[in-house]
């Protein structure tokens, strides 16, 4: 844990969080120090699965809790018998031959810049597991496949101010590092995180460098009798943690008071989509971010009505941004949520569980847009063409940030693992 001491404090567990600067946020009581202390541990044991960065390409993944409905958004069924297509009529896109719900007019407007996949094969599980992972839940509960992110962490260190991978939504299963190790779990800035970020009240950077100053002295003869190497590591690791509270990178990123009143109120109420950006343009490898809640059993439509222009608007002004900004290629987007929603609407208006079929929105990362993938059949109860599953998304995501998913890391019992098991992409995509 690293700690800078002040002028007055007890140890142990009488100390107080005035009495020292902690920076955390990882989970598992640990310290961004022992974050770093972590990867560089691991990847000292893993100089066989090290990846030479492509560009630093980056990844933001939205997820929609709950399994929304694809039948009231990418793959509307205008055709089909009432009790199946629903309450909402489908628009066109700039895109000739590619309809999508009627509350999504902006990202009509734009579907040049925009994909979707529409005969994605999930299972029935409320978890986050396979989307973020390519496993189930009812295997990654033993198995600990890692996150998406959680690769990104391990296969790139980056700048010790900032993190590799981030998640808005917390901790979950989907988020989890699993075997890679809990160095490799994401920064969430949330609550005391983000608190984390910034001076301890009454500590200014000159008094914190004298703190600092102190412990060298305090560790000028640890350093003498050390012949392992073991003290000058810890430098590191404690500059870096300083480099994050001090540069304020991270810090800068979250505060979305750093931008124009005007970009602000296009953000309004979908703030999640413009810290992810600010978050990407920092440098952080992989940003996860979770939007409404979509588990729809009930009152489907009218839960729709006030959910869908939100993602509409958070999804336009991310990818617009993105494209203004030149990243469109260095950045690649996915939402998607855990399943579908049965075809057939239920006696309380609302859609059930439904993993034979969903969709899901792509963007950037030099991947083909402008089109539909794929077909689910005339009622939307099953792929028409194309079948696909999770992993062959996924993979197509890792291949766009240069990431081979065909790499190996070892388990907990020293079993070479593959990043995904099913590792072909989709091809409509890749051009």
């Amino acid at each position: 844990m690293l700690r800078f001491l002040g002028s007055a404090h007890k140890f142990c567990d009488g100390a107080s969080r005035r009495d020292f600067l902690q920076i955390g946020a990882f989970g598992a009581g640990l310290t961004l120090a022992d974050m770093l202390r972590l990867r560089t541990a691991s990847a000292a044991s893993a100089t066989t699965n090290k990846q030479a960065s492509k560009g630093q390409k980056s990844a933001i993944m939205i997820y929609l809790p709950g399994g929304p409905s694809h039948m009231d958004m990418y793959d509307l069924k205008p055709d089909a018998p009432a009790e199946f297509r629903g309450e909402f009529n489908p628009i066109k896109t700039n895109v000739t031959g590619v309809e999508i719900c009627e509350h999504f007019p902006l990202q009509a407007k734009m579907w040049d810049k925009l994909a979707c996949v529409r005969s994605i094969v999930s299972v029935d599980e409320h978890s986050d597991s396979l989307v973020m992972t390519g496993y189930p839940d009812r295997v990654n509960s033993t198995a600990n496949h890692p996150a998406f992110g959680s690769v990104v962490s391990k296969l790139r260190s980056g700048s010790g101010a900032v993190p590799p991978f981030v998640s808005l939504r917390g901790m979950s299963r989907g988020s989890e590092p699993g075997y890679l190790g809990i160095a490799h779990r994401p920064f969430t800035p949330s609550g005391q995180g983000n608190a984390n970020l910034k001076l301890s009240t009454g500590v200014t950077p000159a008094r914190l460098e004298d703190r600092k100053n102190l412990l060298d002295k305090f560790d000028d003869t640890r350093r003498e009798i050390d012949g392992s190497g073991t003290m000058i590591g810890m430098d590191a690791y404690a500059e870096k943690a300083m480099e994050m509270v001090t540069a304020g990178v991270v810090r800068n990123a979250l505060d979305l008071r750093r931008e124009t009143p005007k970009v602000a109120e296009r953000y309004k109420g979908i703030e999640q989509f413009l810290t992810a950006r600010r978050l990407i343009e920092a440098g952080v490898g992989c940003v996860t971010l979770s939007v409404g809640s979509w588990d729809t059993h009930g009152q489907n439509f009218q839960s729709l009505k006030r959910q869908l222009p939100l993602v509409d608007r958070g999804v336009a002004n991310l990818i617009q941004d993105l494209h203004d900004r030149g990243m469109q290629d260095d950045v690649v987007t996915v939402m998607w949520g855990e399943f579908g929603r049965t075809p057939k609407i239920n006696s309380n208006a609302g859609r059930d569980h439904w993993a034979p079929v969903m969709s899901a929105l792509v963007a950037g990362g030099g991947l083909k847009m402008g089109q539909a993938v794929g077909a689910s059949t005339t009622k939307g109860e099953r792929p028409k063409d194309l079948p696909l599953t999770v992993p062959h998304v996924l993979s197509t995501l890792y291949r766009a940030i240069g990431i081979d998913p065909s790499m190996t890391f070892p388990n907990g019992a020293g079993r070479p693992m593959y990043i995904l098991d099913a590792r072909d992409p989709v091809k409509e995509l890749i051009g």
